[in-house]
């Protein structure tokens, strides 16, 4: 029979299985002897019925049982058994008599258990000839064309997404495919592109059907099948006795059985469609029971208990086993660094277990999930109860409580928590002692002899915070810079991050800025928002501190991108956060902008006491209050912080920072007097750090220009210098400023072009070609410069702002304003704005 013969009924029952519809396409006289095998639904029977078709087209004799004992087959007829595996241990004898006799066509199909005495030998015999023909589970391209035969050839095509959908579903079990896709079309009809399906709700019809089908099985079926759709894993250690059978042997028939039926995957793994089928015919109380023996035998052989107890999580079981269960769970949580460990610790506590020996870890769990709350409400509790706790759950809530505290910007209450540890104070407390100048007792720490504890990743981040910090102070900044950034690189594998007041990677940061090593600070702070160091407390200060150095680049967009989607800040976040949105609004000169972010600074003021590492941030809100004459706010802070940093010898790496907004606010605030000695400070300072070093050379040309004395080339130098430690938009505002105060021609033009590169992204600082003041051109009513100066004025800016923006004078702006009025012939200002609307195409 040539393959155009084959029956394309026949051919297309069986779309999606290659090696079947091949067989359909032999010659009937070479079909000889075949053992086909596979699970009920595979299409056994189907592929049957075709070769009986098809042997009968080609006039053959064709037999779909077993003859009587005693009558001959004829040796031309075609002998299609199917179902063998139910058949006596006699006719297995005579069809494995047969097989090795001289029959024309013998075909057994049948399952791959049970297998009855006589069924290994038949299967021998026909294999003997040819190998087996097995049927299972379909591919990809099986499910799709399954779906071609249902829908037909012209329907649209389903998409990848609908396919996996299937094949994940029904584990490409044939029988469960056409059923899901019969309930698709039944669903959306005959369009995938129309098809919806939710996975943990599929139609109740359709697990009806299912349901009836397991509802015949042996009740030991029934249950492998409920614990496997409750997630038990395929463990004879755990299963043996939840099932209540005898022995592996007899969960090994179960297993057999359940594959037989197609109702669990070749390796024995739960099918979806058919545990939800399970399950929905399962009660209630059955359900809970078998989960809550599940976690029961789980934790008494020390198996996975985490996934068992999140199945109990919400069934509102109780009693102290089951407590059990969720605080075991709840530990592996907690030391695998998995999340939801704070659930579980509060779930065996609705369980039964004892509220204040769990407080401890479920306020480490609440602080690594960012649920600083209920964190601190917990080891609140095993701090109020000192006396009766465990020595290591006393620490362990020390420890929550003290990070804590830094996180919402009370860094002195966090070192006090620290020193009620007393002498097992470690060296996570130096960061909180270093921030608010206990430098001798950061020290002592140090020189403390290191606990006989493991030297796992948090205790050589902690060990390299201490060393880094006191170096940053007393020591070299390089040095300081290498420990901490080593201490982040260190934490990024682990998940205890969080239990320190500050991520080694945020102070790396902090101190890589001050050392105008941003490039670092940036990459730093970039690889800890990838790895997600320190959870989602940090999650948020990491962030706020790239859009901190994106604003010393003059990257006000990105500095600005930073502060949007932001939920209620905790105090050290709101502080950062409210100087850089007064720091944007300063530099680009708005005003209206300024004020609202000045009344968000001056409540974060009050909410954050001083510390060292929001110094830089003060220093910024310091020069925002002189300007609005607002110094009375800032002042007591800016005294606590002086204070501090005598406390610390004046470190240059943190205090020259400082200084510099000192000085500043006194440009601001034109006072001559305090810009002089805050001078001299920032050149003090100056040290071998570069950083401190570029602000101490910048510092006296302020002072100078308050007298109109502009060193043309000194100025550019050290603007240049400003912008090769970061600072671009400090560096182009000296060279602006000065410009506009020299009045030496050249001097100016060639000063404004420095100001114009320093600030633009152009060539390396020390490339950075001198720009000359372009001649303004009169064609039109406005001139280039003038159209700048009208759009600025049409903002709301006043003449001195708008001279800081276009690094000119206030007086050369008013010549402008003056000479666009005559131009325009505007007799009043309301009739020059009118017009100006009109020209620069700005609306109100």
């Amino acid at each position: 029979m040539t393959r155009a013969q084959a029956p394309p009924a026949a051919d297309a029952a069986l779309a999606g299985s290659p090696v079947a519809r091949r067989l359909l396409r032999e010659a009937p006289e070479r079909l000889g002897r075949l053992d086909v095998v596979g699970p009920a639904g595979t299409g056994k029977s189907v592929l049957l019925h075709a070769l009986a078709d098809v042997m009968e087209r080609a006039g053959h004799t064709v037999l779909r049982e077993l003859p009587e004992p005693g009558r001959a087959v004829d040796a031309r007829a075609a002998l299609l058994v199917d179902d063998a595996h139910r058949l006596s241990p006699a006719d297995l004898t005579r069809l494995t008599t047969l097989a090795e006799g001289e029959v024309g066509v013998l075909v057994v199909a049948h399952r791959p258990w049970p297998r009855p005495d006589g069924m290994s030998a038949l299967g021998a015999a026909l294999a003997v000839p040819r190998a087996p023909l097995v049927l299972g589970a379909l591919d990809r391209s099986g499910v799709q064309a399954r779906v071609v035969h249902v829908l037909g050839e012209r329907a649209p095509r389903p998409s990848d997404a609908v396919v996996d959908l299937v094949l994940t579903q029904t584990g490409g079990h044939p029988a469960l495919v056409d059923r899901m896709l019969a309930a698709l079309v039944e669903l959306g009809g005959a369009d995938p592109t129309r098809w919806r399906w939710d996975p943990s709700r599929p139609p109740s019809s359709l697990l009806a059907q299912l349901g009836y089908g397991v509802h015949r099985l042996p009740d030991g079926v029934r249950d492998l099948l409920r614990v496997r759709a409750l997630g038990a894993p395929l463990e004879p250690d755990l299963l043996v006795p939840v099932l209540g059978v005898a022995d592996p042997a007899a969960l090994d028939e179960l297993v057999e059985a359940a594959r037989a039926e197609g109702l669990l995957t070749a390796e024995g793994a739960p099918i979806p469609l058919v545990s939800a089928a399970v399950l929905e015919r399962t009660p209630p109380a059955t359900r809970l029971e078998m989960r809550r023996a599940l976690a029961e035998r789980e934790l008494e052989r020390g198996g996975n208990v985490l996934a068992a107890a999140r199945r109990l999580l919400g069934t509102g079981v109780s009693g102290a086993r089951v407590a059990g269960v969720f605080t075991a769970a709840g530990d592996e949580s907690l030391r695998t660094g998995l999340p939801g460990a704070d659930e579980l610790y509060g779930a065996a506590v609705a369980a039964g277990a004892p509220a204040v020996e769990l407080a401890s870890r479920r306020a480490e769990a609440a602080l690594r999930s960012g649920d600083l709350d209920l964190a601190l409400t917990q080891a609140d509790q095993v701090l109020s109860a000192a006396g009766q706790v465990r020595t290591a759950d006393l620490a362990q809530a020390a420890t929550v409580a003290a990070a804590v505290l830094a996180h919402r910007g009370m860094l002195a209450r966090s070192a006090a928590v620290y020193r009620f540890l007393g002498a097992r104070m470690g060296r996570e407390a130096v960061p909180a002692l270093i921030g608010t100048g206990a430098l001798d007792e950061a020290r002592a720490v140090l020189a403390a002899p290191l606990p006989n504890q493991p030297p796992t990743l948090l205790a050589g981040a902690e060990e390299l915070m201490a060393h880094g910090l006191v170096n940053s102070v007393t020591g070299s900044p390089t040095a300081a810079l290498s420990e901490l950034t080593r201490a982040a690189v260190l934490l990024e594998s682990s998940h205890r991050a969080a239990l320190l007041p500050d991520t080694p990677a945020a102070l790396a940061a902090l101190t890589a800025v001050q050392c105008g090593e941003l490039d670092v600070a940036q990459s730093v702070l970039e690889r800890a928002t990838r790895v997600r160091l320190g959870g989602r407390a940090m999650a948020v200060r990491h962030r706020l501190l790239l859009g901190w150095i994106a604003l010393l680049r003059g990257a006000t967009a990105a500095a600005r991108a930073a502060l949007t989607d932001l939920a209620a800040l905790e105090p050290r976040d709101e502080f950062v956060a409210a100087a850089l949105e007064v720091a944007i609004a300063r530099r680009t000169g708005d005003l209206a902008a300024l004020m609202p972010a000045w009344a968000r600074a001056r409540e974060a003021i009050v909410r954050h006491p001083v510390d060292l590492f929001v110094l830089q941030q003060l220093g910024e809100l310091a020069i925002a209050a002189a300007r609005l004459r607002e110094t009375s706010w800032i002042r007591p802070h800016l005294d606590e912080a002086a204070a501090l940093l005598d406390r610390l010898g004046n470190p240059a790496v943190w205090a020259a920072p400082l200084h510099w907004a000192g000085l500043q606010a006194a440009i601001v605030a034109e006072s001559r007097e305090e810009a002089t000695r805050r001078a001299a400070a920032v050149v003090a300072a100056g040290g071998d750090n570069r950083y401190a070093a570029a602000l101490a050379a910048a510092a006296p040309h302020w002072v100078a220009m308050l007298d109109a004395e502009v060193d043309a080339d000194a100025v550019e130098k050290a603007a240049r210098g400003l912008h090769a430690v970061g600072l671009a938009w400090e560096g182009g505002r000296l060279a602006g400023q000065a410009a506009i105060r020299t009045r030496d021609r050249k001097a100016m033009s060639a000063l404004l072009g420095c100001a114009r590169a320093l600030q633009s992204s152009g060539p390396a600082p020390d490339e950075l070609p001198t720009v000359a003041e372009p001649e303004e051109a009169d064609d039109g009513p406005l001139s280039d410069r003038e159209r700048e100066v009208a759009a600025l004025v049409l903002e709301g800016l006043t003449y001195k702002q708008i001279g800081e923006r276009l690094f000119i004078s206030a007086k050369t702006v008013e010549h402008h304003v003056a000479r666009m009025r005559q131009r325009l012939g505007s007799g009043s200002r309301g009739e020059l704005f009118a017009h100006l609307r009109q020209i620069v195409g700005v609306s109100e």
